[in-house]
């Protein structure tokens, strides 16, 4: 008997069915439904081969090939599920390998079901062909030419589909619809291991996708680090304050966590008034600006953006893909809030928005800044809205289906 996590091959005879764990546990939920599906399928094979083959194709003789080949892909599935170590050895390869180890359970429980359709009898096959119809049907496009035959051998077999009528009037005979079965098994069997390729592209493109996710994260939260490193090593290399003028030639400086007395630029030829002292209005940024300035403002816009992601959850509904796409897209609303706050006020005291350049208290400042955060889901709402396409390819089942049409 193996211990768990770490899987032998099969038996020559699957002897061994009933007698040996399922394997795990193992810390990846995808990992579990491969062992699960694979312990499934090992039975179903042993069942096939005792009750279901295909007539002549006996255990020395047609089938050997076939069962060999699902005993293989069971056991590739095992290793991936278990992560089983590199053989050779590849140096850096061990950090992430989760795509190419899911991969790897896919593509070989779809390659063993498929065999196991090649070595069942047409009594079993006519009874999976619903199901077979439906995950072709989803992972198929409609103007595919080995969709369109299955569905053609569908109807001629007799199984019902609301979008396309049977093809006889009267209901063939069962017997007359399991040799239809048996006489078109390879355009069956290929069709299926194609909608299968299909679904495991998809996941691929959704894996994808969400790399690319994670990478942007990364970058954003980087550039954000950055940003508030800058201001807390030189407050007046990027300072946002403002310079709002005052009656009499006076001036303030307002930053975001701070505001100077009112003074008089040196720069404007004014006279010095009382409480107004004449002063240069760089020296007053240099000693009003704080170090934790930028740190504020992007705490603010982060805070913001956390608002933005949480009311975004709204239109997130359940899906069974496992690469957390929803929420790595609200991760990556945090960074950009706080980086989109930064940039907005850096705009405004730059003077890119007429009207709004002389902010009048800090108060003001840090508010502009929470729009500015919140404002983030003007551009991710595009990421939003990709990330949502994506998933619509993979959801299967879930996806919203059209109402069949009347017959």
């Amino acid at each position: 008997m193996q211990t768990a996590g770490s899987p032998t091959l099969l038996s020559d005879e699957f002897d061994s069915i009933g007698t040996r764990p399922v394997g795990g546990p193992v810390p990846v939920a995808w990992r579990e439904g491969t062992l699960t599906r694979a312990t499934e399928l090992e039975s179903l094979c042993a069942w096939v081969l005792a009750n279901q083959r295909q007539p002549g194709c006996e255990p020395q003789q047609n089938c050997e090939a076939l069962k060999n080949a699902v005993r293989l892909h069971l056991h590739a599935a095992r290793e991936a599920a278990v992560a089983a170590k590199l053989d050779p050895k590849k140096p850096f390869r061990a950090v992430r390998r989760t795509g190419p180890l899911l991969e790897r359970a896919m593509s070989n429980l779809d390659a063993a079901e498929a065999q196991i359709l090649n070595l069942a009898s047409a009594d079993y096959l006519y009874g999976q062909l619903p199901s077979l119809l439906r995950h072709v049907q989803c992972h198929l496009v409609p103007t595919d030419p080995s969709r369109q035959e299955f569905e053609r051998i569908a109807r001629k077999a007799g199984v019902k589909d609301p979008d396309h009528p049977l093809l006889h009037d009267k209901e063939p005979p069962l017997a007359a619809r399991k040799q239809v079965v048996q006489e078109e098994r390879g355009k069956i069997v290929t069709t299926v291991r194609a909608a299968s390729s299909a679904k495991l592209r998809e996941q691929v493109r959704v894996r994808s996708f969400r790399n690319v996710l994670v990478l942007t994260i990364f970058f954003m939260m980087l550039l954000a680090i950055v940003v508030a490193l800058v201001g807390l090593s030189s407050k007046t290399l990027i300072p946002l304050c403002f310079a709002p003028q005052q009656e009499s030639g006076r001036m303030i400086v307002v930053c975001p966590t701070n505001q100077s007395d009112p003074f008089v630029s040196s720069q404007s030829g004014e006279e010095a008034q009382a409480n107004a002292p004449i002063k240069d209005i760089d020296n007053v940024v240099g000693d009003t600006a704080k170090p934790s300035d930028l740190l504020v403002v992007e705490l603010v816009g982060l805070t913001a953006a956390a608002v933005s992601a949480a009311a975004a959850t709204r239109r997130i509904r359940g899906s069974s893909e496992r690469y957390g796409i929803p929420l790595a897209l609200a991760w990556l609303k945090l960074p950009t809030g706080a980086i989109t706050a930064f940039l907005g006020l850096l705009l405004m005291r730059g003077q890119f928005v007429p009207g709004l350049s002389a902010l009048d208290s800090s108060a003001q400042i840090l508010a502009w800044a929470l729009v500015f955060g919140y404002a983030q889901q003007l551009f991710t709402r595009l990421v939003d809205q990709q990330g949502q396409t994506v998933l619509e390819t993979v959801r299967g089942a879930d996806k919203a289906q059209p109402a069949p049409t009347p017959p």
